[in-house]
């Protein structure tokens, strides 16, 4: 279900609970992040992606091992 539209209720301290439906369409999870910006008289939520996440998939090519760090120390002697 992808819907186009909820209709929430502004609670105390203007807390807003976004639907389950929307949620799952985004994929949305607890704790993670939104962007919050104004657009007209809309506001817009994205979610912003886990920086964990995202710096576990650059580092998951990167190899270190002994001779990495040997190799690493050459460099930056060499300079």
């Amino acid at each position: 279900m992808n819907p186009k539209s909820e209709v929430v209720r502004v609670g105390k301290r203007f807390a807003v609970v976004i639907p389950k439906s929307v949620r799952e369409s985004v994929g949305l999870k607890e704790g993670q992040q939104l962007e919050v910006k104004v657009e007209g008289r809309s506001i817009v939520l994205t979610p912003r992606p886990d920086p964990f996440k995202r710096l576990g998939e650059l580092l998951s090519g990167i190899r270190y091992d002994e001779e990495a760090e040997r190799e690493a120390e050459r460099w930056l002697l060499s300079g």
